[in-house]
């Protein structure tokens, strides 16, 4: 038995006879724009990335800051 994938249940959804010919091994006439949204995915998802990456930073700065004014408040009351 064959794994059916989210993207194919879309497709079969959005258009049954778009998902017939994909089954049948038929090439998409619209290759430029599916490499664009490809593309364009590739964009959004490294975006995202760094923003991830900002936002973990920014906790980090965060949690060490709070230990540095704990050791300073630890220091100043013994």
């Amino acid at each position: 038995m064959r794994t059916i994938r989210a993207s194919e249940i879309g497709a079969y959804l959005y258009c049954q006879r778009a998902w017939w010919y994909q089954r049948q091994g038929f090439k998409s006439e619209n290759q430029a724009e599916l490499s664009a949204g490809s593309a364009l995915h590739e964009r959004h998802w490294r975006s995202v990335l760094g923003a991830s990456l900002l936002r973990l930073a920014g906790y980090a700065a965060i949690l060490l800051a709070a230990a540095f004014l704990t050791l300073y408040l630890l220091q100043k009351l013994f």
